[in-house]
């Protein structure tokens, strides 16, 4: 496609209104959107189109036209005009190709998550669809905006059972409930539905879909018979205005009250509560209040900051779990936290709750006072009306507790023990982060070493597959993130067994030259799955892997690869990789398949005679 023309199916889709629209979206009321949308309509009436448009053409012009400047996937035959197309815009869209779909899914996620914008991946029909669905169920849980592109065969052969004719919109309707799910049937159809779609990802928080039959990727504006003649006005309704969620001052004033009334306050953010550092501080200083947080909240406040009581649940410290269970109040902001056990018992604390969601307040446990809002707003239209607290009691216990379960922690974090722990590893991973690092998790026990012993900050950024806690995502999002912050240090904390399920993508990250680090842990074996078998008093079984030499693989794909399996080895490897400025580096750290992974008493309990037996062995 030549310039002129690129430019002229750019003013097709836009219509002249947008810009318009622009204008005005600052912190300007929406019906004033809405009139300049309505008369640049006045002035333009339809927009003008070139009918030569394919509807890949303009799948591709729209995404240019949202600011999507990557977009994840694998071609195939049944979206080769999509891929087509692309090819041609590679001026103004980077396209990352992938080495399975699941890895493109994810990494559409991962940059959702990273950046809050709209993540985008494509995908052939049949098998190259089904291979999405995790990748979009992890964003589907967590609140990610993802559009997902898939391929289908020809109109006419639909329903017929032809080859790779998997029906994606029966497929994806539970992964894109609530949100948006289509069939697009030709370019003016796909020109009427393609902003409601992405409007939806972001406006709802999930998944969006629109599946292409091949036969429509090619058809022209100027084919379209089926719409000449209808009403279809494309063009005014590209803008989108973020949702700016403001509480009733009635449920405020009701909040503060309750609060006030408290003498053992506690706060608990989630995710909903990132970019509210300084507010959740606040409120915290207010009111004498331990923060905890919830896995995808860690870097609301700093794991440093003088308010964290640090995680909770299966993941937490037993300074959190101590204070949920003696608390009197509790103010819950941005976070559903799924581990029922951890909320303070049935009428033993009022309840305040805040969250933008109204499916979501009262979702875990009865509230007293719900708050529908965005969670910064909401506490900065609260903080005026608290009470200082002058009783500090309870506050400074909790303290306590977490300075003693620190000081326990950091005795792991040091120990010459052998084989080498893996709590070693992650505080040196911690100890070399930059200020603004992107941290991606995998799931299983690094989980568990990651939450606990590696120190965040509000500046940095972590992503995981929280809510579906799947397998594999840590290295997907990875990728996602250096694409996503080209500039910003990116480390994915992985184990082996989540690691090999997708560790093709190293390649990628190698292909597109990504100095990421991936630091894995090496055990040998599905050392979460046992540690789940031994609290179920179940053997373990069918939880041994084989190992792999994963620094010969990082070679292997044109990486580098570096390994540790002593203490001493453990920081020169990792400063080694920290150097490697031009490709992916991977740190293989083999570690103790023993390492402890328990419920947060019995971790520091665990962590306390380790220590008194470590010191008696040493002095034999």
């Amino acid at each position: 496609m030549n310039s002129s023309r690129r430019e002229f199916i750019g003013r097709t889709i836009r219509g002249g209104a947008l810009l318009a629209a622009t204008t005005v979206l600052g912190n300007e009321p929406a019906l004033a959107q809405d009139q300049a949308i309505s008369q640049a309509n006045n002035r333009t009436g339809h927009p003008s189109v070139e009918l030569g448009a394919t509807t890949a053409e303009l799948l591709v012009e729209k995404l240019v036209e949202w600011g999507v400047p990557v977009v994840f996937g694998l071609p195939g035959d049944k979206v080769a005009h999509i891929f087509d197309a692309l090819r041609r815009r590679q001026d103004k869209i980077r396209f990352v190709l992938v080495r399975h779909e699941e890895g493109a899914a994810f990494m559409a996620s991962g940059y959702a998550k990273f950046t809050g914008k709209l993540g985008v991946c494509v995908s052939t029909a049949g098998p190259g669809a089904v291979h999405m669905l995790n990748g979009l169920y992890d964003a589907k849980f967590d609140g990610a905006p993802v559009l997902a592109i898939t391929g289908a065969p020809p109109r006419a052969l639909l329903g017929t059972q032809f080859a790779q004719g998997v029906n994606t919109v029966t497929l994806y309707d539970d992964v894109t409930r609530g949100v948006y799910n289509e069939l697009v049937n030709g370019p003016y159809h796909f020109l009427s539905v393609a902003d409601i779609a992405r409007r939806a990802a972001l406006a709802r928080r999930g998944v969006a879909h629109l599946s292409f039959p091949v036969d429509v990727q090619s058809k022209t504006l100027a084919d379209d018979d089926e719409s000449l003649g209808a009403d279809v006005r494309h063009g005014a309704a590209s803008s989108w205005v973020p949702q700016i969620d403001v509480p009733a001052p009635d449920a405020v004033r009701a909040a503060a009250d309750l609060l006030n009334a408290g003498r053992r306050t506690v706060i608990l953010v989630g995710r909903g509560a990132l970019g509210a550092t300084a507010e959740v501080e606040a409120v915290a200083e207010r009111r004498a209040a331990p923060v905890i947080k919830a896995l995808l909240g860690k870097t609301v406040i700093a794991d440093s900051s003088p308010y964290s009581a640090g995680g909770i649940g299966e993941l937490g410290t037993t300074a959190s779990s101590a204070a949920m269970q003696s608390c009197d109040t509790l103010l819950i902001a941005g976070s559903t936290l799924p581990w029922l056990n951890y909320y303070p018992k049935p009428g033993q604390a009022r309840i305040v709750q805040i969250d933008r969601d109204p499916t979501r307040l009262g979702l875990r446990v009865a509230v007293d006072v719900p708050i529908l809002g965005d969670v910064r707003r909401s506490l900065t239209d609260l903080l005026p009306l608290l009470e200082p607290q002058a009783d500090r009691s309870f506050f400074e216990q909790i303290q306590t507790k977490v300075t003693e379960w620190n000081q326990a922690l950091r005795r792991i974090e040091t120990s010459s023990k052998l084989p080498l722990q893996p709590q070693v590893v992650a505080r040196q991973v911690s100890e070399l982060l930059a200020p603004d690092a992107l941290v991606a998790l995998d799931c299983g026990s690094n989980t568990f070493f990651a939450a606990r012993h590696i120190s965040m900050l509000p500046t940095q950024s972590l992503a995981l597959g929280g809510n579906l806690s799947t397998m594999a995502c840590g290295l997907p999002f990875a990728v996602a993130g250096q694409f996503a912050y080209p500039n910003r240090q990116c480390v994915a904390f992985v184990g082996d067994g989540g690691f090999t399920m997708l560790m093709a993508e190293f390649a990628t990250a190698v292909k597109y030259k990504l100095p990421i680090k991936v630091v894995v842990l090496k055990n040998n074996h599905y050392s979460r799955i046992v540690s789940e078998d031994q609290q179920l008093g179940i053997p373990p079984f069918a939880t041994e892997l084989q190992p792999i030499d994963f620094v010969r693989f990082a070679e292997a794909c044109g990486g580098i690869g570096f390994a540790c399996s002593r203490p001493e080895e453990v920081r020169p490897a990792l400063e080694a990789a920290w150097r490697i400025a031009d490709r992916p580096a991977l740190i293989e750290a083999t570690v103790d398949n023993d390492a402890d992974v328990s419920l947060p008493d019995d971790y520091l309990a665990h962590a306390r005679l380790a220590c008194i037996a470590h010191k008696f062995l040493e002095n034999l």
